[in-house]
C-alpha cells in the first residue's frame, strides 16, 4: 500500500525536507511506489531570497525540478490554502485558479515566512519592500526609473525602515545603486528608521563598532527611537512629526510565518510559528510536522532557538523531512539540533562582518569577510546538482549546514 509524505513549500526548508526524506527512502530500499513523496509550491524554483537586496534580482531564482526528478520526489504546481488535518487533506489552487484537493499520511509544512506590514497610512500604496521575488522586481524597476524623475531631495533619498538584519543590508547596498543609477556626482542621501533603541541590536555589542564604522563610512544615516507614522508619495512622517521627503520608502520592519500555519490546531509564538518537538513534531496533532520559519524549534541544550534565516532552514528541512519519513516507515527519528550559529552580515562597499556563536563573536571583517559572504549566497545556499547520488548526500541532516 502506497503512503504520502507532502511537503508544502518549495523554499530552503522545502527543499532540505524532500532532499532528506527521499535519502531515508533509498537508504532503506523503499520504492516511490510504496512511498511516495510530494513537493506543492506555486512554482518549481527555489528563490535566493536572502539576496533579494541586490541588484538584478530576477536573475536570483535556482531551478528545483532538475533536482526533484533526480531524487524522485514529485512536484505538484499550486497554492495551498486550506489543510484538513482531521481528514489528513490539503486544498490548493492549481494552476489557472482551479481548487484541487491532495491527501497525506503526513505533512511536512515548510510555508516560510512573510514581512510584517502594519497598518501603517501608505505603506501597501508607497512601500517598497525585498521580501518577495515581485517586490524585489518591482523596488530594482523603480529605481531604475528614477534617472527619468526630475532631479529633487526627495529622488535622491532612500529612506529604510528597520534597523535589523535586513534594513542594514538593504541600506548599505543603497550608495552604489544610487550611483549607478544617478551617477556619481548626485547626492544621494540614505536614511534608516528604527523604533527600537538602537540599530542591529541583535548583532551583539561586538558587532556594532563595526556596522557604525561601515555606515559612517557609506554616509548612512540612522534615525532610531523613532518609526513611520504614515507615507505619502513624497516621503515619510515620522512618529515625532518630522518629515523625509523621499521617493523610495523600504519597509524591512519584522517578519511573521506565513498564514497557512494558523490551519493547524496547534500552539503558535508571537510570530505566528508552530511550537514543535526535538523531531519537530507539531504537538497534539497527527501526522504533522513543522520546519524552517513556520516553526519554532529548540536547537540546542541551551534553550536557544531557531531563527528565521536560511542557516536555520536548511537543516531543519533535512531534519524535519527525515523524521516524516522515518515516522511512515517504522523507524527512529533524529532529534533536531543546531549548536553552531554564524551570522554574516553584508555591508555593501564597505565589505561585511562574520560572527559566530550565540554571543556573536566577530571572526572576520571587511573584504574577507565579504569574500565570505559571497561564497555564502552564490554557492552554499543553491540547491545541489541534479544527481541523484551527489544530491541525496547533501541530506543527511547530521551534516547539513549552510556554514
Amino acid at each position: 500500500m502506497q503512503q504520502r509524505l507532502v511537503i508544502i513549500g518549495g523554499g530552503f526548508a522545502g527543499m532540505y525536507a524532500a532532499l532528506s526524506a527521499a535519502r531515508l527512502r533509498d537508504e532503506q530500499d523503499v520504492s516511490p511506489d510504496r512511498l511516495e513523496i510530494v513537493l506543492i509550491a506555486p512554482e518549481p524554483t527555489l528563490v535566493v531570497r536572502p539576496r533579494l537586496y541586490e541588484p538584478g534580482p530576477e536573475h536570483l531564482t535556482a531551478p528545483l525540478r532538475p533536482v526533484l526528478d533526480a531524487i524522485g520526489v514529485a512536484y505538484v504546481q499550486g497554492t495551498a490554502d486550506a489543510i484538513d488535518t482531521s481528514a489528513r487533506q490539503i486544498t490548493y489552487q492549481a494552476p489557472g485558479g482551479t481548487e484541487q484537493r491532495l491527501a497525506y499520511d503526513r505533512l511536512v509544512l515548510a510555508t516560510g515566512s512573510r514581512l510584517f506590514r502594519p497598518d501603517i497610512p501608505g505603506l501597501a500604496a508607497f512601500g517598497f519592500s525585498v521580501d518577495s521575488l515581485d517586490d524585489a522586481m518591482a523596488l530594482d524597476r523603480h529605481l531604475q526609473g528614477l534617472a527619468g524623475q526630475p532631479a529633487s531631495k526627495a529622488r535622491n533619498t532612500v529612506v529604510v525602515a528597520g534597523g535589523g538584519f535586513t534594513g542594514i543590508e538593504v541600506a548599505t547596498e543603497m550608495p552604489a545603486r544610487l550611483r549607478a543609477m544617478l551617477g556619481r556626482e548626485v547626492a544621494a542621501r540614505v536614511v534608516i528608521v528604527e523604533r527600537g533603541a538602537a540599530i542591529a541590536p541583535d548583532m551583539g555589542a561586538a558587532a556594532w563598532p563595526h556596522i557604525e564604522q561601515a555606515l559612517h563610512e557609506l554616509q548612512v544615516e540612522t534615525q532610531v527611537g523613532v518609526g513611520v507614522a504614515m507615507l505619502d508619495e513624497g516621503g515619510v512622517v515620522l512618529s515625532d512629526g518630522r518629515r523625509i521627503d523621499s521617493a523610495t520608502v523600504i519597509w524591512s520592519a519584522g517578519m511573521r510565518a506565513a498564514p497557512l500555519t494558523a490551519e493547524i490546531p496547534a500552539e503558535r509564538d508571537n510570530f505566528g510559528r508552530l511550537v514543535v518537538d526535538r523531531e519537530l513534531r507539531v504537538p497534539g496533532v497527527a501526522g504533522v510536522f513543522a520546519t524552517g520559519d513556520a516553526a519554532k524549534a529548540t536547537c540546542d541544550d541551551l534553550g536557544n532557538h531557531a531563527l528565521m534565516s536560511c542557516q536555520h532552514a536548511t537543516r531543519m528541512g533535512a531534519f524535519a523531512g527525515n523524521n516524516a519519513a522515518a515516522d511512515l516507515l517504522g523507524i527512529p527519528g533524529q532529534a533536531y539540533h543546531q549548536e553552531a550559529y554564524v551570522t554574516c552580515l553584508d555591508l555593501g562597499e564597505a565589505g561585511a562582518i562574520l560572527t559566530r556563536g550565540w554571543d556573536r563573536k566577530v571572526e572576520l571583517l571587511g573584504i574577507e569577510a565579504k569574500k565570505m559572504k559571497h561564497e555564502i549566497n552564490t554557492v552554499w545556499i543553491y540547491p545541489p546538482q541534479a544527481e541523484r547520488k551527489a544530491a541525496l548526500a547533501s541530506a543527511d541532516p547530521q551534516r547539513v549546514t549552510a556554514l
